[in-house]
């Protein structure tokens, strides 16, 4: 039976549908070949040209080997691996959980604090004006004083009393500050003015100006119901004495002595799965940051009370509790975070460093020690390294995994919504899902191209930073298209390279100019004085004069037997030591400062703050 021209129509439609969709789907299917070959082809391409220039893209070369048990670091104890390995799994993070050891929380109810905003001003000094022409007030006690405010000298005479009165501070790592004595029993210091007419508030406050008191709080001058009488007191401050934190952290030596004992063993490696690199097992940075605090505001007490053998104790550690970020024996961190958690700590060593200097504590055997220490801080391959790793982490990731374990890894690490209808919302969780595999192949050769670019602000053969092309480097990836498929997810994974840079210059500044502040007052307590130029260091107090990264020319020093004028920035003392810093300008030591009253780090020079007075 013969179909009739209506049937034929209705049969018409379907199948124009069915090969206009074929069509499609075939015209998909070559634009999905044809981009995943030019993808392969292009990193294959970039991969033999980076490769052929030094950068290792292969991640299982940065897989570190196994090691015996004896010999590694986190094997030492269960305490160890438990403390400093960053729990992976519920089980390891009830063992954790349920370890008291070494576990550092700190609070104001944690241990003894004076607390001047909760109990009200410290009365520091109680001071009566009377007439030059009138009987002297009385000048009894160790800390009292009788002054002619008219005097030359009256200003210094008070700064010093009340220094002596409060003590010696510091502001302390983890937040808190320290004195040297206990401020809770405090007598105040009887003073007598001598003046024709009585001062006002204002004016008594410019004889105790509040920087003289050395980072333990604000002084401010009160007047009383008797006009004769002023109050100088201490507000707004949280301060703890010296010898109570030490007393409340002695909780902790049995640990450090733990770490002590484990840091002998010469390899630092968690156990653990490391071939996919976004699941390694990684230190425990909290850990990590709270032993580096704690030590460092031991040493500062110890510092504040004068024992300086025990301070140098507490620094020893930690400097070398950072060998754990190193992971030793590969010799460079295996991720970026970890290479600024290194770099934080050893800032953090270097503050401790100044503030002995401050409190003229160190001595000729402790700045002979924490010199050499300081001599063997080279923060710069650590993090070149990591950032090579991080590269090799990222290509090996997005190249090897599925498109949907890809997307889920994606949403898990940058912290996005893992909801399905959350992710079908998201580009790039689409991308990942649905672009063609050659487009992340396209990716990688921008992410690794960048990276090697990256790795060229820094000249580790002659220990240099280039802020110019770290900026430039900066720009470049900022002016990425977000929406162009070859390059949004490659740029995602960039790293801070700029900000991570400039504060790994800073650090690895100051512990070349703590360096070389420690052979100049090794110098001056050997001969009298510092020296003209740092040349007539080398090399009875220093074997060779670290230079100035940025550049490359040595780091700029003089002399200062006068402090600089007022509101110059310049560091007062002895000498001036100094970095031209990010802008690569000589501004002559001036330093650079934020609205806020921070360093800014991208103007001015990096100066040594803290000289001997």
């Amino acid at each position: 039976m013969n179909e009739t021209p209506k049937d034929k129509s209705g049969w018409r439609i379907p199948r124009r549908i069915s090969i206009t969709l074929a069509i499609l789907a075939t015209l998909i299917a070559i634009f999905y070949a044809e981009e995943d070959w030019r993808g392969k082809h292009a990193w294959e391409k970039c991969k033999r040209e980076l490769e052929a220039k030094g950068m290792v893209l292969d991640w299982e070369k940065f897989i570190p080997p196994p090691v015996p048990d004896d010999q590694n670091f986190f094997m030492a104890s269960t305490n160890i691996l438990l403390r400093f390995h960053k729990a992976q799994t519920d089980a390891e993070s009830a063992a954790a959980t349920q370890s008291s050891w070494l576990r550092i929380t700190y609070s104001t109810n944690s241990f003894p604090v004076f607390d001047t905003a909760k109990t009200g001003p410290l009365v520091v000094a109680e001071m009566m004006v009377e007439s030059s022409a009138t009987a002297t007030p009385s000048a009894g006690g160790s800390h009292s004083l009788v002054v002619k405010l008219s005097a030359a000298d009256a200003r210094k005479q008070l700064q010093d009393l009340i220094r002596r009165t409060v003590g010696r501070g510091v502001a302390g790592a983890a937040g808190f500050r320290f004195s040297e004595q206990q401020l809770s029993n405090l007598a105040p210091a009887q003073i007598g003015l001598l003046s024709d007419t009585m001062p006002s508030v204002a004016e008594l406050e410019g004889f105790i100006p509040e920087d003289m008191v050395t980072n333990v709080g604000h002084l401010r001058v009160e007047a009383t119901d008797d006009k004769k009488f002023f109050q100088v007191v201490l507000t707004g401050a949280h301060i703890t004495a010296a010898a109570d934190y030490l007393k409340w952290s002695d909780r902790f030596e049995p640990a450090f002595d733990e770490i002590r004992e484990a840091l002998k063993r010469p390899y630092a490696i968690i156990p653990g799965d490391y071939s996919q690199p976004f699941l390694i097992p990684i230190p425990n940075f909290v850990a990590m940051r709270s032993v580096a605090q704690t030590l460092a505001q031991r040493a500062q007490c110890y510092l504040l009370l004068g024992q300086m053998d025990k301070a140098l104790r507490e620094m020893t550690l930690m400097h070398d509790v950072c060998r754990i970020l190193e992971r030793p024996p590969a010799g460079k961190p295996i991720t970026l975070v970890e290479a600024m958690i290194n770099v934080a700590i050893m800032g953090l060593y270097t503050s401790t460093v100044a503030d002995g200097f401050r409190l003229q504590a160190w001595q000729e055997p402790q700045l002979a020690a924490l010199q050499e220490q300081l001599k063997k801080v080279n923060l710069l391959p650590q993090v070149a390294a990591a950032f090579e790793s991080e590269s090799a982490a990222v290509c090996f990731t997005l190249i090897n995994s599925p498109p949907s374990v890809l997307a889920n890894q994606r949403a898990i690490f940058f912290g996005t919504s893992t909801n399905l209808l959350q992710k079908l919302k998201d580009p790039e969780f689409d991308f990942l899902t649905f672009a063609p595999h050659g487009w992340v192949y396209q990716n990688v050769v921008v992410h690794t191209t960048q990276m090697q670019k990256g790795i060229k602000c820094y000249d580790l053969a002659n220990q240099l930073i280039f802020p110019k092309t770290t900026d430039e480097w900066d720009k470049q990836v900022q002016s990425f298209n977000k929406w162009n498929p070859y390059f949004s997810l490659g740029a995602t994974f960039l790293p801070k390279l700029t900000k991570a840079t400039q504060t790994l210059a800073h650090n690895q500044t100051l512990v070349n100019e703590a360096q070389i502040v420690c052979a100049l007052e090794r110098f001056r307590l050997a001969y009298g004085n510092y020296p003209e130029t740092l040349d007539a260091l080398v090399p009875q107090f220093i074997e060779k004069l670290p230079h100035d990264i940025i550049g490359g020319q040595p780091l700029h020093y003089r002399r200062t037997e006068d402090p600089p004028s007022p509101g110059s920035g310049a560091a007062s003392g002895k000498f001036l030591l100094y970095s031209v810093g990010w802008n690569e300008t000589d501004d002559g030591g001036q330093i650079a400062l934020k609205k806020d009253g921070s360093e800014d780090r991208e103007n001015g020079d990096w100066v040594w703050q803290y000289p001997v007075k």
